[in-house]
């Protein structure tokens, strides 16, 4: 699969910069280049790449108003290259696979073309499987009505409470008041905010107990509650913290960091 791609710079140097770094990369093709916001907002929409690398401090449309500015269509995916760190919440607020520093790294770029291969394979499953669907309440709507029953089902199988026996009682824990979970061992810790509690079982175990929808890990240890996430703090290393509702902040490393741009958006 061609992954059709914009770059986005007032400095043509940067550009031919990114174009060599792209060079390995045989299924980026570049499509167009463009050297200011109103230039990339109107190449977006003529053209509809699916992936623009998107400098942020440009004259003019920045890149936040580039993103903007093309809302209204199927946007294609964002990475924003920048010099300036101040910048990374509000790359990861606009939804962005990933946030490289100028000059660009080249294993940092190599991460993220795969985190875009992933996302735009996803992209399509949702898209075909929702055609797949359509064309089903077409022609058999009685099948079509069976697999929404199936998925309402699947999404049942999740626990909604837990019991948790701690030092000598046995609590019943909504799982929705679950801010994060982590692993000592074969114990759980259970943080909900006011209370913490110990869970005698692995973490593998737990996982099949949690709806991945809502629960992701985002450290080897490490499980937490999207739905409780209120902020993201960048940090060294391509590492971040994620501030939850209790005012905690849990560490995301390196490796779950494409967890992030799923629910900050």
């Amino acid at each position: 699969m061609t992954i059709r791609t914009i770059l986005v710079d007032d400095e043509k140097l940067a550009i031919q910069g990114l174009q060599l770094r792209l060079e390995p990369f045989e299924d980026i093709e570049i499509i167009e280049t463009c050297q200011n916001g109103r230039e990339a907002i109107r190449a977006i929409k003529t053209l509809k790449p699916d992936l623009v690398f998107l400098d942020i401090q440009m004259p003019g449309f920045d890149g936040f108003s580039v993103v903007q500015g093309v809302m209204e269509i199927d946007p294609p995916l964002f990475v924003f290259v920048t010099a300036f760190q101040e910048h990374a919440i509000r790359a990861f607020e606009a939804n962005a696979v990933n946030y490289l520093m100028k000059p660009v790294d080249e294993d940092k770029l190599a991460d993220t073309i795969e985190r875009v291969r992933q996302r735009l394979a996803e992209k399509k499953s949702t898209e075909e499987a929702e055609k797949l669907m359509s064309v089903l309440s077409e022609v058999a709507p009685e099948a079509a009505e069976e697999l929404a029953s199936e998925d309402t089902e699947a999404a049942g199988r999740y626990e909604k409470l837990i019991n948790i026996k701690d030092r000598g009682q046995i609590f019943r824990v909504e799982v929705g008041t679950i801010e994060h979970i982590e692993a000592a061992g074969d114990y759980m810790c259970i943080y909900t905010g006011d209370n913490s509690l110990i869970l005698r079982e692995t973490m593998k175990d737990l996982e099949r107990r949690l709806d991945p929808r809502k629960f992701q890990r985002v450290h080897r240890s490490t499980i937490v509650n999207l739905d409780q996430v209120r902020q993201v703090k960048p940090h060294t290393n391509g590492e971040c913290f994620l501030v939850l509702d209790s005012g905690a902040e849990v560490k995301v490393s390196r490796s779950y960091r494409d967890v992030v741009a799923r629910f900050v958006h």
